[in-house]
């Protein structure tokens, strides 16, 4: 089964809209699997915008954010 929308929460996240999720890059290893992306939303309080994450090569940007 491949999803065609994956929400995600947010520890963290930043402006080019990447995630600091809870650690482990689970998250981005299996979307990197995937044959196809599907589109990624992460969810998260605005509190937690971060300047950045300091993205690592392996870190996959998030399409959308949503923050309460």
């Amino acid at each position: 089964m491949q999803p065609d929308v994956v929400i995600a929460p947010l520890v963290g996240f930043d402006a080019r809209s990447y995630r600091l999720g809870y650690g482990g890059g689970y998250f981005d290893r299996t979307l990197a699997a995937m044959s196809a992306k599907p589109r990624t939303i992460g969810v998260g309080y605005a509190d937690c915008t971060l300047t950045s994450i300091f993205p690592q090569p392996h870190d996959i940007p998030m399409d959308e954010i949503i923050t309460s």
